[in-house]
């Protein structure tokens, strides 16, 4: 019996996205149209959390729309250059709580 040569696996490793790159995603994959509205966009949108760092802390695109007080976007760059900051503090924040400490030791 002849033993079966290695599978040659060119596709490219899983990658973990968050934050804008999360949200660019969803973007593009709702087929959102631009200019567009707050709610526009949460109603394109079906998956509105958001997933804010790789251990899997989320934010709700309603609440991070809310926190920058703009109601109108001309196109995707706006929007998400607007929205960076607002993650940022998220994925800051979740990292100094007692919660995302427990769940940064967790592997999984």
């Amino acid at each position: 019996m002849a033993a079966r040569p290695p599978q040659r696996d060119n596709s490219e490793p899983d990658q973990i996205e968050f934050g804008i790159a999360a949200l660019d995603a969803r973007l593009s994959d709702a087929g959102v149209q631009f200019p567009a509205t707050s709610d526009e966009l949460v109603a394109e949108i079906h998956a509105t959390e958001i997933p804010c760092d790789a251990s899997g802390s989320t934010l709700d695109l309603s609440e991070a729309l809310d926190r920058i007080h703009q109601e109108r976007f001309e196109n995707k760059t706006e929007l998400l250059d607007k929205l960076h900051p607002v993650f940022e503090e998220e994925r800051a924040a979740v990292s100094k709580s007692v919660f995302g400490r427990l769940r940064a030791l967790i592997p999984f």
